[in-house]
């Protein structure tokens, strides 16, 4: 049913690139654009970072898979990852530039600091598409998630997992990079969900995501709180509940309190088959590599965009940008079949390696 639902977003659109594309272009940039694709096909694909699981494992093949199939496997996609590094990352796109792909599509490492390298690419004729991330400047497309309902997700399942002891101590909050505008908006969701229901005993942003950073902040938390009155942690993604569940241990927790996730990395979802881990949000990444696919190869043809996005986002610095946003599901032990399984993502042999099949077992993976 999710699928379908979101296939049906997909067709449904309402919104023309033309409004948010060409007036930032000349005539000549945009006819000379549009004489590049009398070719194969070459789409830039520069993702953020090779620290997350997702973006080598997944987000990468998924999209040159889909660049295939629309192209009739003509089209080309040049890759590169920034290793966390923007200002790598302003560089790969100039290189993509010099080298005329036809489009971008960018997953920014910093929203902002890109957004030079977007009018550049736009000053062109380049088309950008911001890939899970809105990055700042003109870019003419936008696909990832719900991000405040990812927040909102984790907060609601924190909130339900402590039940009655929920104002009973304290909850950590510590969230993504402050560089990372998707942060942000998980930070939103979840105080909406988490204000008021219970204490947040200290709240950290966490330097580029790493989860060695989320380890220190954690310690921080524990020497700042004291261990017997921390009850819950709010994690904003599976690489981080990693860090802050080795530092619960060290600081001597018997019995380690709910911590949640995102992203269904397959370590995270381990730790919830054992216990260790609460919860993370699973995100369908081959439904946002689809649709990025569908917006980068539409927009090296010239097409508009109305057949594949449903609405608009506004950015810091550009207004009306067609956009798709993927729905999330909650992953706990009670669904990993009907989602990462189902999906494809792993299999069950994947996750239930020698040290997790009691666990597996004792929750009926099999």
């Amino acid at each position: 049913m999710r699928r379908a639902a979101v296939a049906a977003a997909a067709t449904a659109m309402a919104v023309s690139l033309a409004a948010c594309g060409s007036a930032a272009e000349s005539g000549d940039k945009a006819e000379a654009s549009k004489s590049d694709t009398k070719g194969p096909i070459t789409i830039g694909l520069l993702l953020p970072e090779n620290e997350t699981a997702r973006y080598e494992k997944f987000d990468k093949p998924l999209f040159e898979k889909k660049v295939s199939e629309l192209t009739d496997g003509t089209g080309k996609v040049v890759y590169a990852n920034a290793k966390q590094d923007a200002t790598l990352q302003n560089q790969q796109v100039d290189t993509m530039i010099t080298n005329k792909v036809n489009v971008l599509v960018v997953d920014a490492v910093d929203s902002k600091a890109i957004a030079s390298s977007v009018q550049k690419a736009k000053d062109a004729g380049i088309p950008v598409v911001a890939y899970d991330r809105l990055a700042e400047g003109p870019i003419d497309a936008y696909t990832s998630f719900d991000n405040e309902e990812v927040g909102r997700v984790q907060g609601k399942a924190l909130v339900e997992a402590l039940g009655d002891k929920a104002k009973s101590g304290d909850i950590v909050m510590i969230n993504g990079a402050v560089t990372d505008p998707n942060a942000a908006l998980f930070k939103k969701g979840a105080h909406s969900e988490l204000d008021g229901k219970v204490n947040i005993g200290k709240e950290y942003d966490t330097k580029e995501w790493k989860p060695v950073n989320a380890n220190t902040n954690m310690e921080g938390a524990i020497a700042a709180l004291g261990k017997d009155k921390i009850i819950g942690v709010y994690s904003a993604n599976d690489g981080m509940a990693g860090g802050i569940i080795t530092a619960l241990k060290g600081a001597g927790f018997t019995k380690l309190p709910p911590v949640t996730g995102q992203d269904a990395e397959l370590a995270g979802v381990q730790r919830i088959v054992a216990g260790e881990q609460f919860m993370s949000v699973y995100k369908s990444y081959p439904e946002e590599a689809s649709v990025a696919g569908e917006m980068a190869v539409a927009l090296a043809k010239g097409e508009k965009l109305d057949s594949i996005a449903k609405s608009t986002v506004d950015s810091a610095t550009t207004k009306g940008v067609p956009s798709v946003l993927v729905p999330v599901v909650s992953l706990t032990k009670d669904n990993i079949n009907d989602t990462v399984i189902k999906d494809g993502i792993y299999t069950v042999a994947e996750i239930c390696t020698g040290a997790y099949k009691a666990d597996c077992d004792a929750i009926g993976l099999k």
